[in-house]
């Protein structure tokens, strides 16, 4: 892969459309466009990892995605200052645009979860693996659908869908990004066909917008046959960001939840550290009394020391980022004692914190209310003549194809719907439609 290709202004859907000259660049209108969007605004009710908050407030979608986006720009800038002092400005190759293109992809990487956090993914695919989604597999598949789209769900491929989907009503081109911020969104870029560790970065829907997408910024096929692309380098950024602040945060979070002490916070965060500079973090630590500020400080901490060491990582193996061959997540290129500590914060997460009550609690509601969404909902679109059919797609928004002709697109326009809900909609629209809870009169 080569730079002056890879960091391309052209925009998805309006290729040929030439926009009047701006002050911001097409990459920082990137950022604009998603931070102004709706699907952006609705991240701040979904469920992060712990229930929505009462009188404690913790991360959800919205907040984490913030976070992600400030912590790529970081790695971004770090990144495009090196590579502009390494190759100064040849060929007019936008370096300096790579922190606004992470930080862009950053605010996007989550936007096609579903309600109810990863537990809602799981709920979807338990739905068509052992639920009564099952009827349809052979109904989609002789009509040439791909099955393993619904049998593997992921939000990585949902995103792809919400930002480049031409939906009724909507222009071509979805949020018509730039081909770079869509290329640094595709953690995983296969069909479903191919899902490893049921992971993958686009729907069928979609395959050719991605197969568009990696000819213009010249991303290579590693089996083209199966769709199996390298990674675009920026997507390493991206992950990056995400690795840093979900495992730190989670940690803080649950500290302020009660579900951790502040000794097994402290163990935790100062394990990152060693020598003279751990001593100068103890110090400066003390120099205040407040538990959280304490805390907030070594996370500042945690999260300045692992930029530099994916930085160093990226530019110390650009060479194997852009031949493809790079084959594991930028975190665990880190130092032995970050990554050691890294690694015990990951552990203490899921026997702690993953299996807590409340998390647990999320989880089998999720479960319950989106097996029931989907079956009564899909159940509706192949049945649109039915009266209680016709009231229930009335309430579904007009962007949406509930008359789609195919099994496979009934299917994902009602997945399109439930999994654009905020937690709160969902749990109320179960009510309503369960007679659980009626409006007032």
């Amino acid at each position: 892969m080569e730079w002056t290709k890879l960091l391309s202004g052209k925009r998805l859907g309006v290729e040929s459309y030439h926009e009047r000259k701006h002050e911001r660049t097409n990459f920082q209108r990137d950022y604009d466009r998603l931070i102004f969007s709706s699907p952006f605004r609705r991240l701040q009710n979904k469920t992060q990892v712990f229930p929505l908050p009462g009188s404690i407030f913790v991360h959800n979608r919205l907040t984490h995605s913030l976070e992600v986006s400030c912590v790529g720009r970081s790695l971004g800038k770090n990144i495009s200052s090196r590579l502009i002092q390494k190759y100064g400005n040849a060929d007019g190759i936008n370096f300096s645009e790579i922190d606004s293109i992470v930080s862009a992809a950053c605010l996007a990487h989550d936007m096609g979860n579903p309600p109810f956090g990863h537990s809602g993914e799981r709920a979807i695919s338990a739905y068509f693996t052992d639920g009564k989604g099952t009827q349809f597999e052979q109904q989609v598949r002789d009509e040439g659908g791909r099955w393993e789209d619904f049998l593997y769900f992921e939000g990585n491929a949902n995103a792809m869908r919400l930002l480049t989907h031409q939906f009724i009503g909507r222009r071509e081109g979805g949020f018509a990004l730039t081909y770079s911020t869509l290329a640094s969104t595709v953690k995983y870029p296969f069909a479903s066909t191919c899902a490893t560790k049921k992971k993958f970065g686009f729907f069928q829907t979609e395959e050719d917008t991605y197969l568009r997408i990696a000819g213009e910024l010249g991303i290579p096929g590693i089996d083209s046959e199966k769709a199996i692309y390298a990674r675009y380098p920026l997507v390493y950024l991206v992950e990056a960001a995400d690795d840093i602040c979900y495992q730190i945060m989670d940690i803080e979070d649950a500290h302020k939840l009660r579900l951790l002490t502040k000794d097994e916070v402290f163990d935790l965060f100062l394990g990152f550290f060693e020598g003279k500079r751990l001593e100068d973090i103890r110090y400066t630590m003390m120099m205040v009394n407040d538990t959280n500020e304490q805390i907030a400080y070594l996370r500042s901490c945690i999260i300045g020391l692992l930029v530099d060491e994916c930085t160093q990582e990226f530019l110390d193996r650009e060479e194997r980022f852009l031949e493809g061959t790079y084959n594991k997540p930028l975190i665990e290129g880190v130092s032995n004692i970050a990554r050691k500590a890294y690694k015990r914060c990951s552990e203490v997460a899921y026997e702690k914190i993953y299996v807590s009550r409340d998390v647990v609690d999320i989880e089998l509601a999720g479960y319950h209310i989106f097996g029931y969404l989907l079956e009564t909902i899909i159940d509706a679109m192949m049945n649109p003549e039915h009266s209680y059919s016709k009231l229930l797609l009335s309430r579904v928004p007009d962007q949406y194809d509930v008359y789609a002709p195919a099994t496979y697109g009934k299917i994902q326009c009602a997945l399109d719907y439930i999994s654009g809900m905020t937690d709160v909609y969902a749990l109320d629209l179960y009510r309503k439609i369960t007679g659980m809870s009626l409006p007032a009169v």
